[in-house]
């Protein structure tokens, strides 16, 4: 009957250290435009944020530093990052840079003659959204 007992603790502790250690693993969900990071680097203006000194380039690989994108498109002046669910695009402003933020189907339609090589959302084969969907 100890025995038995004894198999259960131990079955039980074993468990909770492996769930534990999983818990501290962290989640992968995707890339995700780094929000937070934005919000902390760069001025909010309206619904867009401005770096009033760096170049696009320079702005695309400060943020891509932070959290890389998937891919990164430079064309003519600007700069494209593709992440998870969203392009992030940083584009000329005065002295500096504006970084706007749309999700994947509205920026593409919005910036399609610059985007041309990425996978068009609304074509046949496209599979992005995130996980699980379109797949």
């Amino acid at each position: 009957m100890r025995t038995a007992t004894a198999r259960r603790v131990t079955s039980l502790l074993l468990a909770t250290v492996f769930l534990a250690g999983c818990a501290d693993e962290p989640e992968d969900d995707g890339n995700p435009v780094p929000y937070t990071y934005l919000g902390s680097a760069y001025r909010l203006s309206g619904t867009d944020y401005v770096d009033a000194v760096d170049l696009p380039s320079s702005v695309a690989d400060e943020i891509h530093g932070h959290s890389s994108a998937t891919e990164r498109l430079d064309s003519e002046d600007k700069v494209f990052l593709r992440y998870r669910d969203d392009i992030v695009a940083i584009s000329p402003f005065l002295t500096g840079s504006r970084i706007e933020v749309a999700d994947y189907r509205t920026g593409y339609r919005r910036w399609k003659p610059h985007l041309r090589s990425w996978p068009d959302p609304d074509g046949a084969g496209f599979r992005g959204g995130g996980p699980g969907s379109g797949k």
